[in-house]
């Protein structure tokens, strides 16, 4: 499956597209310390074999995380290096949770004409991380850091809400880097769902990135959302590779 080069190319545009402006790299981990929601931006990504014993390398982290008041979370992928990591994390103790999937659906179709009916709106970037917080329940120092990565983020983000009089009953974003397009942060309102508004919202921002280059599109979900799976599946989306996370810390939620 890691054969593939368009997935290991999606990795690399979900990387670019979650990067903060709090990182570093640590013998070929980058680590993250943005304290937004998303943890791909607040998580250690093991993308080379480095040169250093593991447990000196867990070591230095663990110090790294202390010093922004963030528990250490590593992202285990088909790409993670080295090949083992997970068994080795595992066999430490390190607990195992998010599994997530990374779908992906090639070859987008032309732009559908009868789609412009929706209007969705463009929203600035810090204005939407702040709707998209509200609509979420997330607290204020979340929304403020979501805003900072997106602002600061190395692939432009455009986002949009839709309205029904003065209420927005959807929302979300696209990142696109050459022919990829990813769907980020795709939200209806709970008095809103079961109406076709997040389908019709995603499929219309996915015509958008086509006339802008687009030809493939990737989004990643929680394993255990089947709604929002079975909306993706519908859109012509496939699950093409999982990853998940480890920890030694308390899992957020227990």
């Amino acid at each position: 499956m890691t054969d593939d080069p368009l997935l290991s190319r999606i990795e690399d545009a979900g990387l670019n597209a979650s990067a903060p402006p709090e990182q570093r790299w640590l013998d070929g981990w980058l680590l993250r310390f943005n304290p937004g929601k998303a943890k791909r931006a607040r998580c250690i990504n093991a993308v080379a074999d480095g040169r250093l014993p593991l447990d000196e390398r867990l070591s230095l982290a663990e110090a790294a995380y202390a010093e922004h008041g963030l528990p250490l979370h590593l992202r285990i992928t088909p790409f993670t290096r080295p090949a083992d990591l997970d068994d080795l994390l595992a066999a430490r103790g390190w607990r195992r949770f998010d599994d997530t999937r990374v779908m992906l659906r090639r070859d987008l179709p032309p732009p559908d004409p009868s789609r412009r009916n929706l209007k969705p709106q463009a929203v600035p970037l810090d204005e939407f991380a702040d709707l998209i917080g509200a609509m979420r329940g997330s607290p204020a120092a979340q929304r403020d850091a979501h805003a900072s990565r997106l602002l600061s983020s190395p692939v432009p983000y455009q986002a949009f809400a839709v309205r029904d009089g003065e209420v927005i009953v959807a929302c979300g974003q696209f990142a696109r880097e050459g022919d990829l397009v990813g769907l980020y942060d795709v939200f209806t309102a709970i008095p809103s769902r079961g109406q076709g508004i997040g389908r019709e919202l995603c499929a219309w921002m996915l015509d958008r990135a086509v006339e802008q280059g687009a030809r493939h599109a990737y989004l990643q979900v929680d394993a255990d959302n089947a709604e929002a799976r079975a909306l993706y599946h519908r859109l012509g989306f496939a699950d093409v590779y999982a990853y998940h996370y480890r920890t030694n810390a308390p899992i957020e939620g227990d």
